[in-house]
């Protein structure tokens, strides 16, 4: 074996300027006891350094990026960093240091996320473009039924099913024949989903039983077309083109129980209260009433809006609150206190664009309204803020119908470009195990596109192409 009289260092593997810091701060530092038996004599050194000199010295070096700890000499590379490891020396900001501490997604600082994309498209040729219709609702039992002319169809969100339910028919003509005076002008399920009221264009307001799929009732009277209908359990409300409100009870033969004046023009917008106290109806004249259930004079009056007013809507959280969404001369949302016959709203938005319809969410502070000219689109609000959270984009016409799933998740629009699109604007957190209903087919465990908290995420092009399916109502 060799024997070697002398060790050299690794200069590669040397940090030179951390050396030199050292021997510059203790320059004697390598002579010892035995260099001066051997004759060594040291140079005259420097006198001491003071503290606030030495603090100097090592704030210098750090900031000229020496480590101060580091060894004088090094025989061996060190070690190699991990990949996820922090280095100092490369930060240039505070921003750029990765977190040690793993977040967790399901916190309540987490913020959710909203697709911005339709999640499902349907065909619906031949929806009426006329902003004062009321052709779309969805039932508590998943079913979606739309109106296109003169026919009624049911979308199952369950199986995805479409089934032609019923046609309206001129029943004063000899044959039955469907012609302009028996076109679909309005629909409105049950709060048990079990049976459907439709509006028809020569006044009548039929009821439909969904199991046998059969009409069990004609209710007359209206000199025009229903264009709104509103249920409050046994007493479904219709809403003329005449101005007029009925209420009829469809457990007994003479139906008419009740009727409303306070609009001139057609009422288009129709909305009870959950608790059946109020009803609140919106007009052509661009007034808003407030209807007390036990009398037949408006309790308020409200004027605020300089266009028809479709869009209405009851707030779920806050039994008193009321929301009301202006066409196009208008273009804003006003919300309201129906506690007091003030004339002045709590807050209002311009959106910019006509307001065809207003939805509150189940599950946040927010609401979703759609819009007609110039922007197409639907904008999500949060309340009481009045700030926009987010705006979805996908109709290429005006959207005039918007319902909301039974799970509260999901919101259908239906536009005047014969499409019907569903959009997962509430969608809520994923359960551990079995997943969520995501109320258009099935459940889901943990959501599509991870747009649910916690959930895995892909591209918009696999979402395209994996989430939107595309069938026809007909």
């Amino acid at each position: 074996m060799k024997q070697y009289d002398r060790y050299i260092p690794n200069r590669h593997t040397t940090d030179m300027s951390s050396s030199h810091f050292h021997l510059a701060m203790n320059p004697c530092s390598l002579l010892d006891d035995k260099s001066d038996k051997e004759g060594i004599i040291p140079k005259k050194q420097p006198p001491p350094l003071d503290a606030s000199q030495l603090a100097y010295q090592e704030d210098l070096a750090r900031a000229c990026g020496v480590n101060l700890t580091s060894r004088i000499l090094s025989f061996q590379p060190p070690a190699p960093l991990p990949s996820n490891a922090y280095n100092p020396l490369l930060s240039t900001s505070s921003w750029s240091k990765p977190s040690l501490i793993k977040k967790n997604n399901t916190g309540a600082c987490h913020r959710r996320r909203i697709q911005t994309h339709p999640e499902r498209v349907l065909d619906a040729p031949g929806i009426a473009d006329d902003y004062y219709l009321n052709l779309l609702d969805w039932s508590c039992d998943n079913n979606l039924a739309v109106a296109l002319e003169g026919t009624v169809y049911v979308w199952n969100g369950d199986s995805g099913n479409v089934v032609e339910f019923c046609k309206a028919s001129n029943d004063d003509s000899e044959d039955g024949a469907v012609g302009p005076q028996a076109t679909v002008c309005s629909v409105q399920w049950t709060s048990d989903g079990g049976h459907l009221a439709v509006g028809v264009g020569n006044g009548d307001t039929q009821i439909w039983d969904l199991e046998s799929q059969t009409k069990i009732r004609t209710m007359r009277g209206h000199t025009s077309r229903v264009g709104v209908l509103a249920w409050d359990r046994h007493i479904v409300s219709s809403g003329c083109k005449d101005g007029t409100i009925w209420h009829h009870d469809v457990r007994v033969a003479n139906h008419k129980v009740g009727e409303l004046i306070g609009h001139t023009q057609e009422v288009c917008g129709l909305k009870w209260r959950a608790d059946g106290g109020l009803l609140a109806s919106g007009g052509n004249d661009n007034l808003v009433n407030i209807w007390d259930a036990r009398s037949s004079i408006p309790k308020s009056t409200k004027s605020i809006h300089n266009a028809a007013v479709k869009a209405v809507a009851w707030c779920p959280w806050q039994l008193n609150l009321l929301a009301t969404g202006g066409g196009t001369n208008d273009k804003h949302i006003h919300f309201w206190n129906t506690a007091t016959p003030s004339t002045t709203p709590l807050n209002s938005i311009n959106t910019g664009s006509q307001v065809t319809s207003l939805l509150w969410s189940k599950t946040y502070k927010e609401l979703v309204s759609s819009h007609g000219y110039p922007y197409n689109q639907l904008s999500i609000w949060a309340y009481p803020s009045c700030k926009k959270i987010v705006d979805l984009e996908g109709h290429d016409a005006r959207v005039l119908h918007a319902a909301l799933s039974p799970d509260g998740s999901t919101v259908v629009t239906g536009a005047s470009d014969e499409n019907l699109k569903f959009w997962k604007a509430f969608e809520r957190p994923s359960k551990k195990d079995g997943g969520v209903s995501d109320g258009v087919g099935g459940t889901t465990g943990g959501g599509i596109g991870g747009m649910v908290k916690g959930g895995p995420e892909t591209s918009v092009d696999d979402e395209l192409v994996n989430a939107t399916k595309r069938m026809t109502i007909r």
